[in-house]
């Protein structure tokens, strides 16, 4: 009797709900991604500008520095996300992009994924607006590699 008990017990204690996810509103996005700009993509276009090329004429007849600038941007914010899941800029506002099936961090791989639709997104009029006209507010490159960003509760 009493094993059945404790298997009673276990089985009722081992059932878990799942994960509430209140999604970020667009607007705190925005200003998460312009933070990241400012915190991450400046200093190393600074880098790149005046401590391996000669100043600014260099930099803007080079078609390779831009290229570089956003691929180290790319790098680091991919590993922002797969390691924290979370950059400066999302920290600020207390967001998180996650799996949207588990609710867990993100892999390397698929936060470089995202980036990539992000920079594709960023140049279409429907990936800028398409957050407006959903419930999720999720955006194009969030469909694509299936992601959320969520609002981190403490």
């Amino acid at each position: 009797m009493r094993f059945r008990k404790l298997k009673k017990n276990r089985n009722t204690t081992d059932k878990k709900e799942p994960k509430k996810l209140t999604y970020a509103p667009y607007s705190s996005r925005v200003k998460a991604f312009i933070t990241d700009l400012f915190m991450i993509y400046v200093p190393i276009l600074y880098l790149i500008t005046y401590v391996a090329m000669n100043g600014k004429d260099d930099f803007q007849s080079s078609q390779l520095a831009p290229l570089i600038g956003v691929s180290v941007y790319g790098v680091i914010y991919a590993f922002l996300l797969s390691k924290f899941g979370q950059t400066p800029g999302k920290k600020a506002y207390e967001m998180r992009v996650v799996n949207d099936t588990d609710g867990n961090n993100i892999s390397f791989l698929k936060a470089i994924m995202r980036f990539i639709a992000f920079l594709f997104t960023a140049t279409t009029i429907l990936g800028l607006l398409l957050p407006f006209y959903r419930k999720d507010k999720k955006a194009l490159h969030d469909l694509v590699c299936k992601t959320i960003v969520v609002i981190e509760k403490k």
